[in-house]
């Protein structure tokens, strides 16, 4: 009863709503802010949080926490849409998207100095100076930090200089004058005039305008050299040749291309990864990727509504032109969002993909190196879901056989736990009932052995079967665990092609192919798994052989028993230390004269 009347209360408030643009925010039972949203009609909006056929589950969970609404109206969706990322980033509401940014990167600061200072910093303080960045790649930031630096040779040295004691002579210069890394502008060496131009050409390479910066250069070298005045004229070529490599080496998209903002998503299931490129004068001069933690499954066009204001917002970019991989819902004034299907654009596009794909990757790989055990868990739910398992694969058994024409034959089974080899579980068998070489009859024994062994003795069954081969494999491994054992244990099959490589991962009855990336870390694990249960037969069945051929040589000679034959084998363990061991060791573990028998046998 409490709850109707609860749905009755908010009900009316939304019904007194207006049909505006605005942000709602929702409260819980303390009257704290849990969720904060945005829209183009608040009351339709709203409303539709409390219709009966809402399906998502988690938007279901929020509802029943709603004890409130609250709501602030604004002129356009574009101020709606800032409201909302506002209050976000104030309140971090509980059902809304938490956008992780707990890694600070560094950037480029010029100070406001009388002689401003160029330097990286990872402390942002508007107080002091200008801010370039934040660059995501520190290279990137290094490469553009060192240019500058040959460049200009703006002063190192961290001392306050005044204009007052530059004039009185106040400062004496340093090393890094003598060294040509700095002018002396501290001495008068270098005029004050010419300083800041230097610094106002760094200014326009840290915003990316590379070529404007060029073509003054270009300018000013053609007039000093009609001056005649050669050497400064040389300085200038320099400076020009040192930017004309840079601009070169970093990413030129396309000379057409000017003031561009591009955003693109990779999406997890709870994580998405928004990457953001800046596009000044035809070259990338801003690459950032951000991360959103995902608290209600926010569709794709809610995530890049919020990346474009959180990106606009802290990079103060003001382009005209927004490239998305899809259309979006929003409206924003003198903005156009393309969606290109070819060309620079969609060049542009793919590279701002790639860099969000790669950052997932990095993040990943991280992650996984800080706790392995989540690298391991995320294999085996990607198996699970990848054939549709009950339950994760957390113990997986593969058996292979070994014989030649027959004889010696023997199988084996590998468990792997985890998705790394327990070696402690291993087993090998000998094949008891079959004669000659019928690989699926032997097959079907050990693992009939196997099984009918765990049941007895109340041991865990595996979650997983992998037959070392295809279909023939996993139909009489069915047959022993299923039809004759009764078990109900999900059994695969990895088949190898022509080259005796393993070529594609089989599963159900009939089996068919599961799409699997060669080059992908599951595929990995599972040829794994293949090479090591085949590496585990092979090595059983040449050590028995082995041992088969050096009883059979000890059995030639008169006179020695199966007895004696145990101790020689027992003691010296193989056939060529028994021929290489002198009298006297061999009269220590048989006696002299049977050790004479043996010594004389072989010498």
């Amino acid at each position: 009863m409490k709850d109707e009347e609860r749905i009755k209360r908010l009900k009316a408030i939304v019904a007194a709503m207006p049909e505006k643009p605005g942000s709602y925010q929702y409260y819980d039972a303390e009257g704290t802010i849990i969720y904060v949203g945005k829209a183009k009609n608040l009351k339709a909006r709203v409303s539709s949080y409390f219709h009966t056929e809402v399906d998502r589950f988690k938007t279901k969970v929020l509802v029943s926490k709603i004890q409130d609404i609250s709501y602030t109206v604004v002129n356009t969706e574009e101020d709606a849409l800032l409201l909302e990322n506002s209050l976000i980033k104030k309140y971090n509401p509980r059902y809304n998207v938490l956008l992780k940014d707990g890694k600070t990167y560094p950037s480029i600061c010029i100070t406001k100095e009388y002689l401003p200072r160029i330097f990286s910093t990872r402390t942002i303080n508007k107080k002091w100076g200008t801010y370039y960045g934040p660059y995501s790649h520190v290279g990137s930031m290094h490469a553009v930090l060192d240019l500058i630096n040959k460049l200009y040779r703006p002063r190192l040295c961290k001392q306050p200089i005044t204009e007052e004691g530059v004039k009185s002579g106040k400062y004496q210069v340093c090393l890094d004058y003598h060294i040509k890394k700095c002018g002396g502008p501290c001495v008068g060496k270098q005029s004050w005039e010419d300083y800041q131009k230097n610094i106002n050409q760094a200014r326009e390479i840290l915003k990316g305008n590379t070529r404007e910066v060029l073509k003054t250069l270009k300018e000013e070298m053609i007039r000093l050299s009609e001056e005649l005045r050669f050497e400064e004229a040389e300085e200038v070529k320099r400076r020009y040749l040192l930017i004309d490599q840079f601009v070169s080496k970093s990413e030129v998209v396309s000379h057409t291309i000017d003031n561009v903002d591009v955003l693109s998503i990779t999406n997890d299931e709870k994580v998405a990864f928004i990457n953001y490129i800046h596009v000044s004068n035809g070259s990338i001069n801003q690459s950032f990727t951000f991360e959103y933690k995902k608290r209600l499954d926010e569709r794709d066009e809610e995530l890049l509504q919020l990346g474009i204001v959180e990106m606009r917002e802290r990079f103060h970019s003001h382009a005209k032109e927004i490239i998305l991989p899809q259309e979006i819902d929003l409206d924003l004034e003198g903005v156009t969002i393309t969606v290109p299907q070819r060309g620079d654009k969609k060049t542009l596009l793919d590279l701002s993909i790639m860099n969000g794909k790669q950052y997932k990757f990095d993040r990943l790989k991280q992650a996984e190196k800080l706790n392995p055990e989540q690298k391991q868990a995320r294999l085996m739910k990607e198996l699970q879901d990848l054939l549709h398992l009950p339950k994760m694969p957390y113990q997986i058994e593969c058996f292979d056989n070994s014989n030649i024409s027959g004889s010696d034959a023997v199988a084996a089974c590998v468990v792997f736990k985890k998705m790394k080899p327990s070696k402690q579980d291993y087993r090998k068998y000998n094949i008891k009932t079959v004669v000659g070489p019928d690989d699926y009859a032997s097959m079907k024994e050990v693992v009939w052995r196997r099984y009918h062994r765990l049941i007895q003795e109340q041991e865990e069954l595996p979650d997983l079967i992998v037959a070392d081969g295809g279909k023939g494999q996993m139909e009489v491994i069915r047959q022993a665990v299923q039809d004759e054992l009764g078990l109900d244990i999900p059994i695969a099959g990895l088949a190898k092609n022509d080259k005796h490589r393993t070529h594609e991962l089989l599963y159900g009855f009939p089996p068919r192919v599961i799409g699997l990336k060669p080059d992908s870390e599951l595929f990995r694990v599972l040829t794994h798994l293949q090479d090591e249960v085949h590496r585990f037969a092979i090595t059983f069945h040449r050590d028995k052989r082995s041992k088969h051929a050096l009883q059979s040589e000890l059995d030639s000679i008169k006179g020695i028993g199966p007895k004696t034959r145990e101790e020689l084998l027992k003691g010296l363990k193989s056939v060529k230390k028994i021929k290489e061991a002198e009298l006297e060791v061999l009269e220590g573990l048989i006696g002299s004269a049977k050790a004479k028998i043996i010594y004389n046998y072989f010498h």
